[in-house]
């Protein structure tokens, strides 16, 4: 029979009751000798609640991949142990519904030898998740009742295994794992091996319906890591640029506008990240009532912040949890998600100015993306209308191979046209390069009512490269400073953010421009360049006084 359906708002179907039941009766506390249980917070519940769930009609699992960010001395390495004990003897493998209507599971030696491993790029990494590991093991009575052999580097089921891999293992390939923990994937990168090694752990898990559990820090965009891309892959599903499913994603930092000079702030924000974890005596800030006070020093962890030895990055990263930024990013991601205003709203009517970047087929890499993106006039609020660009995977065609993405031209003019129509639109900048003969009709059809012109000839024409090197520094200046100092505000859109942060500073004789990370980086930018071209529009319509005026009527046919 199908689930019983929900009892209550939001419920939906899930072994994660069961799993936490599990723990407590089984396992012991690591880091004690009396054999306390092991009780997961309620926040680890509700991951647990996620991560098992099922469809509520095949009652098959739902998530195969997840990615659990928490500061340092969460617990994640203990809590993705207790996990992979769970995976190794308990029924987590989906098996239907019960009479009740109730999702119900079988272990894994019911179908195959369970093979679980605890993954990482050095064996010092794979310690983090197997010490606590094996005192939860031992600490009670799991070993007797489930007959496993707890040994120092191996845990041997009465049918399969528990044990650690590493990168440099040449046996990763191949090795049917039902369940993978990967600890402090933002360490992970091509480099050290653990690009591949997390490619495979995955397929693996996949070939037997199994998953994998990836535990990061907050990792530094730009670097590649392996937390990074699988942070991309879940954006991309959200922003429906790809057709994967399965994927969680549970990533809690310190509020962007956390400043690290007041202790309050500091607090206040360390307290949000520690979540359940955190010892302040008022006890958690996620739910009401408060769970009681957890772990986690946060007293100790503000007088980090007051060393003057650490650097601040790695404070934002490891303590705060905070996504910051690559050595040579445009912008950072407190600053960009502190300009956000998600309770703004732009009216039909009101009166806007629009800014455009556009691109064509590419003969080499990845097409490059368009973007229309438009500026209250009254009070800055940048808002996005449209971003186009390739989805994350191509699409495969007939014949087998990838389908060329390319610029749905025809969208993309209706979306400029329907702009005209909805707003009172005074003015708009667009960088002509591969779009010169839509910008010219443009020009000729919009040019005679746009209030704020870039040049008489030229009203929407603004050229964002070439030999106007001075104008897009300066440009790029304003900006970068309304956003940084609270004067621009953003609806933040998926798009838009990403955008920002991809975009990386380039030093010219001329001052600080931005590119891509290279040439052919799949990570566009093309939306923050219409941003700079809405904002500059702005400025230099208030420079002119329109920003007063009264707004006349608009719309009609062009």
């Amino acid at each position: 029979m199908p689930w019983r359906g929900p009892e209550y708002e939001g419920e939906r179907p899930t072994l994660g009751w069961y799993v936490l039941d599990w723990m407590m009766q089984n396992l012991a506390q690591p880091g004690r000798d009396d054999g306390e249980p092991f009780v997961p917070t309620r926040e680890q519940a509700e991951f647990l609640c996620r991560f098992y769930e099922v469809h509520p009609v095949t009652g098959k699992r739902v998530i195969h991949r997840a990615l659990l960010s928490r500061p340092r001395g969460w617990g994640k390495s203990p809590f993705v142990g207790a996990i992979a004990l769970a995976e190794a003897c308990a029924d987590v493998v989906a098996d239907g519904f019960d009479a009740d209507g109730e999702p119900v599971g079988r272990p894994w030696h019911s179908l195959r030898t369970p093979l679980v491993r605890i993954a990482a790029v050095t064996e010092d990494q794979t310690d983090n998740t197997w010490l606590p590991l094996l005192e939860m093991a031992r600490g009670g009575s799991l070993a007797a009742d489930y007959g496993l052999d707890v040994l120092d580097t191996v845990i041997y089921l009465p049918r399969g295994q528990i044990s650690p891999i590493t990168s440099s293992a040449t046996s990763a390939k191949g090795d049917p794992a039902c369940f993978a923990s990967m600890d402090q994937t933002e360490e992970w990168r091509e480099s050290n091996g653990g690009k591949r090694l997390a490619r495979v752990m995955r397929f693996n898990a996949a070939k037997l319906g199994g998953s994998v559990i990836e535990t990061p820090n907050a990792f530094t965009p730009g670097e590649g890591s392996v937390a990074e891309q699988s942070a991309a892959d879940y954006q991309a599903i959200l922003d429906g640029r790809s057709r994967a499913r399965g994927i969680l994603v549970d990533h809690r930092e310190a509020p962007p506008e956390t400043d690290m000079s007041d202790e309050r702030s500091l607090v206040a924000g360390l307290r949000w990240a520690y979540g359940d974890s955190s010892d302040h005596p008022d006890g958690c800030v996620l739910h009401d009532p408060p769970c009681p006070p957890g772990w986690s020093p946060i007293e100790r962890l503000t007088s980090e912040f007051w060393d003057t030895s650490n650097e601040p990055q790695d404070l934002r990263a490891d303590l705060l949890n905070q996504i910051t930024h690559a050595s040579d990013a445009w912008l950072s991601a407190p600053e960009v998600r502190a300009a956000s205003d998600l309770n703004r709203q732009v009216q039909p009517g009101e009166r806007i100015v629009l800014g455009f970047d556009g691109s064509r087929k590419r003969a080499r890499g990845v097409t490059d993306a368009t973007a229309l993106i438009g500026c209250r006039l009254s009070d800055g609020h940048v808002f996005t209308i449209g971003v186009w660009e390739s989805p994350a995977r191509p699409e495969i065609g007939p014949d087998g191979q990838p389908v060329e993405w390319r610029v749905p031209v025809v969208e993309v003019l209706a979306a400029v046209h329907e702009a005209f129509e909805t707003y009172d639109v005074v003015g708009m900048y667009a960088d002509p390069a591969k779009w010169e003969s839509h910008v010219a009709d443009w020009e000729a059809a919009y040019g005679p009512r746009l209030k704020v012109q870039a040049t008489r000839n030229h009203p929407i024409e603004w050229w964002m490269t070439g030999g106007r090197s001075n104008l897009i520094v300066r440009a790029l200046e304003k900006f970068h400073t309304a956003l940084t100092e609270g004067e621009l505000t953003h609806d933040g859109s998926s798009a838009l953010v990403r955008h920002l942060l991809n975009a990386r500073r380039r030093k010219t004789r001329s001052g600080i421009q931005i590119a891509k990370a290279h040439p052919d980086s799949a990570d566009k930018i093309d939306a923050a360049s219409a941003a700079v071209l809405a904002w500059q529009c702005r400025l230099d319509a208030i420079a002119k006084g329109i920003a007063s005026e009264k707004p006349e009527m608009f719309g009609g046919t062009f």
